[in-house]
Parts: structure tokens; sequence; C-alpha cells
């Protein structure tokens, strides 16, 4: 399988700190191979060095909300710089969404209180949107999820709206350098250097000497399925087999004005939306667009998890309201996590994974309106193959449940599994488990203390942190939403006030700043 990154080209960023004269300095073979650094490496180099308390890698949302709790505890924009290589930090994540069919006016897989720009988490999304729309329709729907209504999410936009808000109050674009970071190394004495290049490309690469660092870069990479990666470099044709994470609109454009076959695969989130298009495209834009939803398990009924827990399922799909039991991030489950080691923490990942949608009231009877008219069909198999056949079509080998082999032939396939790389499909996480002493928790990926401090990397008086999907695995779960980076960037915060970098959000900092933040004051 091979590797494609998920996040956009990068814009041009604005200049950074002048590199000395007589050449354009790069790393050395020796820092590459050097584990740890000392300054004397650094400046027989000849690369230039800044000094900065900590810096946070990634520039994205995991980044955006530590800055906002720093900034909260009374942190000074000068004491923090953020590298990444997109222009907001939401970016990355509103790319992925829209091309996934999530765009701003639909609504996201999170809770009322997940604000990555408001971390008390009140008023929380559907007070805001009840205020700002002059309805109670969001309140109704809180007050009586999931029983009577579905459970109630923003839309996207209203989250990236309020993201940029909060991110001038702070003075987020004071903080933020553009560029991209290739490695991390400890530092003989304490502290880190991150070595980046400016993303312009116009100057050579920069390196940041800090006490603390911090990793957010998000999702490390997308994976193919093999028989897809294999029909690419075989055929080169990226056209009719494309998937949910990449743009792929000529595949609505071109069913809506011709017709044809689609077949979806993965029964996650995902999925959900790319059929909601698609149905939509056929109910109200005339498109002629015959479904097959290809699952590779199909979900009978209700799954027993535990002893306990229960998720629903049906028609093939499991369902779950969000990506985690809500109790993992404040309640049994998350004590469970936080308790459990090694490969008791493992099974219970695995005994509450699996892929899972939310039953949402609307893709139900869209998906029954579809069954009863016989243009929405769900097969169960694996493919084994896909071929290009006659007339611009392709013919997909499955392998079903019962090793009985069958065959379908489709126009386009559109592929929803949402399979991530490797952490080492990320150079810097690579080079972090070669050189930065990282290792990887009972999931594969990035081993955290309960502090989120990366375990293996410490270099006294300095620590380095690491929050996002890349963590997964370790005493918390729901470390890929907008509750669990607030979750993890308290933690770091009250580890960083312990070292006495910053400090402590007490009762009193907390009212105080939130009625700073109520009123759209800074924090300052």
């Amino acid at each position: 399988m091979t590797n494609e990154q998920l996040s956009p080209p990068p814009a041009t960023p604005p200049g950074t700190p002048a590199p000395p004269t007589g050449g354009v300095p790069d790393l050395t073979d020796e820092l590459r191979a050097t584990s740890i650094w000392t300054d004397e490496l650094v400046a027989a180099a000849r690369l230039p060095v800044v000094d900065v308390p900590m810096v946070s890698i990634g520039g994205g949302i995991g980044s955006f909300i530590l800055a906002d709790v720093l900034r909260i505890s009374g942190l000074p924009t000068s004491s923090l710089r953020v590298i990444g290589n997109i222009d907001t930090p939401w970016q990355t994540y509103e790319y992925l969404t829209k091309v996934s069919q999530i765009p701003r006016h639909e609504r996201l897989r999170s809770d009322s209180t997940g604000c990555p720009d408001n971390v008390w988490g009140f008023p929380g999304y559907s007070v805001r949107e009840a205020w700002n729309e002059k309805t109670i329709a969001p309140l109704f729907n809180v007050l009586t999820e999931p029983i009577f209504t579905d459970f109630y999410t923003p839309r996207a936009g209203q989250a990236f709206e309020a993201m940029a808000k909060e991110a001038e109050r702070i003075g987020f674009d004071e903080m933020s350098w553009r560029g991209q970071v290739r490695m991390i190394r400890r530092r003989h004495g304490g502290g880190y250097f991150t070595a980046y290049r400016p993303a312009d490309g116009s100057a050579p690469r920069v390196v940041v000497r800090s006490s603390f660092a911090h990793v957010a870069v998000g999702y490390p990479g997308l994976t193919f399925l093999p028989d897809l990666q294999r029909f690419r470099d075989t055929h080169g044709d990226r056209v009719r087999v494309v998937n949910a994470y990449e743009p792929h609109e000529h595949v609505y454009d071109t069913l809506r004005k011709r017709g044809g076959t689609v077949v979806v695969r993965g029964g996650g989130i995902v999925a959900s939306r790319i059929l909601q298009r698609l149905m939509e495209d056929r109910m109200h834009h005339g498109a002629q667009t015959q479904i097959v939803h290809l699952l590779r398990t199909f979900v009978h009924g209700p799954q027993k998890r535990s002893r306990f827990a229960r998720r629903h399922g049906g028609n093939g799909l499991a369902y779950q309201g969000f990506n985690w039991p809500k109790s993992s991030w404040g309640g049994q489950l998350k004590d469970d996590f936080d308790r459990l080691e090694g490969d008791e923490r493992k099974a219970l990942y695995e005994q509450l994974g699996g892929t899972h949608t939310p039953k949402r009231k609307l893709w139900q009877k869209q998906m029954e309106q579809a069954r009863r008219e016989g243009w929405y069909s769900v097969t169960q198999g694996v493919v084994d193959s896909v071929e290009p056949e006659g007339d611009h079509r392709l013919a997909l080998r499955l392998a079903a449940a019962n090793s009985a082999v069958s065959e379908l032939t489709a126009d386009f396939v559109i592929d929803c599994t949402g399979l991530e790389g490797d952490i080492r499909s990320s150079a810097l996480l690579a080079d972090l488990l070669d050189h930065g002493g990282a290792g990887r928790n009972p999931m594969g990926r990035l081993d955290v203390e309960r502090s989120f401090e990366v375990r293996g990397t410490r270099t006294e008086p300095g620590r380095m942190y690491a929050s996002g999907s890349a963590t997964l695995g370790g005493y918390y779960a729901g470390v890929d939403s907008f509750l669990g980076l607030q979750y993890a960037a308290l933690r770091i915060a009250d580890d960083l006030a312990a070292t006495g970098f910053t400090n402590r959000i007490g009762i009193g900092r907390s009212a105080a700043q939130w009625w700073r933040w109520a009123r759209n004051r800074s924090v300052e």
C-alpha cells in the first residue's frame, strides 16, 4: 500500500528569520544521523537559530486549541510559536469535510459542547445557534436527544467562523510561522531543536531552539485498499476510482448528466455523507444513478459490545451517535481507559471500535425510499481486483462472505473506508520514532503519558507533548475530536504549569477569562 497526503498544497508564507551569510546552509549528514544535537553541532552547520520557549508543530486545530488554553492561562504570544503549512488552523479539516460532502451548511459529528473556540463549552453551539437564528429548535433538539430527535450537531461553518473569531482574540497570527517541519531533535543540556523550512522555499532551513515542544500533525496520511491502489498503479486512472477524502466532484457531475452505476465502499460516517449526496442528486436533480453499497461486514441487528453495552444496527450498518460512546469523554469508559494498561487497554479499544455511523432520520428515510424504488442495494463482500471493462466501465471481482466469487460492474468506485496510514507515513513522526526516543502504544500510535507527554522524549527541563489522532490508543479514547483536543490541551497546560512555565487555570482565572471571552475581549 502507498500513502497520499491528506492536506491541500500549502500557500506561500510570510518571511522568516534571515540566515547567516556565506552560502545556503542546510542539515548536514552528521545532523541527520545524530539523535541528540549540541549547540556546537548546529552552529557548525551555519543554520540560523531562533530561541522560543515553546513550539507547536502542525498549525491545525490541535495547535490552535493548545494555543488558546495557554493564552487563557496567561502565556504571552512571544512565548509560543506555531509552525505549520496552512493558512488557518481549520484549513485542512475544512478541506477534508468539504470533499467528503460536508460543506459549511451541513452538520459535523460533534456535540454542542465540543467548541474549539470555547474551552468552557458554555454557551455551546446549540445555544448560540438558537440565539443567532432566533429559534428554540436547537435547544429542543438537545433536550430531547436522542429519544425524540437525532443528536444535535453543529454546522461546519459555525465551528469555522467561531474559531476565526477566537483566533483573532488570542492573537493566533502573531504566534504563527509558515513552514514545513522535517524533524525535532533532543538538545544536549535540555530542550529541543526543531528544524523547519519556510513554506515559500525562498529561505533556507531554520532551527528553533525551545524548552518545550508540542506535536499535533493530524492524520499522517491516507492508505488505499490494495485492490484500488493496484488499479491506480496499473492503469493510472484517478477519475473512475476515487477516495472520498480527495476531490471527486466530477463523479457527481457525470452521474447527473448521463446516469450510471456507482459503488460506494464503507459503512462509516463518510459513506453516509456520500450516499446522502448521491441520493439527493437523484431525488432532487433528476440523476439516474444506480447505487451499490459494498460492505465488508453486514450488520443484521444490534451488536453486543460488552456485558452492558449494545450498539444498534441493521440493513448492513452499525449505528452510533459519535465516534466513541459518550462516557469515553467524561464517564465510566474514560475512567476505564485511564486505569488500564497495555493489552487490557488495547482490548477495550478493540471492543468499542469498529466502523459505524449515526442513525439520522433523514438518512434512514432516504435509504428506505431508495430501496423501495430499486436504485439502492447493499452487497457484502471483499474486492479481489478492479479492472477496466469496455465502454469506460469497471469490473469489480468480489470474494463474498461464503467464498463464492461474484462480479460488479460500475462506472465509478468511491472508497469511503477511511484507512489511516501508519504513523511512519509522516516523516516527522517517523523521525521521532527513529531519533526522538518516542515509542508506540498498544494500538501502534505514539505512546503518551496521561499528561500527553511523549514517553521517552524528555530532556530536562524540557518536555515534548503530542495530541490528536497520532496518540489514539493512549489513556484517553476521544483524542481525534474537538473535545478530545481540548482535554489534551488542558492536561498539557496543567503539566506545563507544574514546571512553572505558565499559570494554572484556577477558578478565579477561569471565571475572569470566560467573561473576557463572552465579551470578545483580548486575553491580555
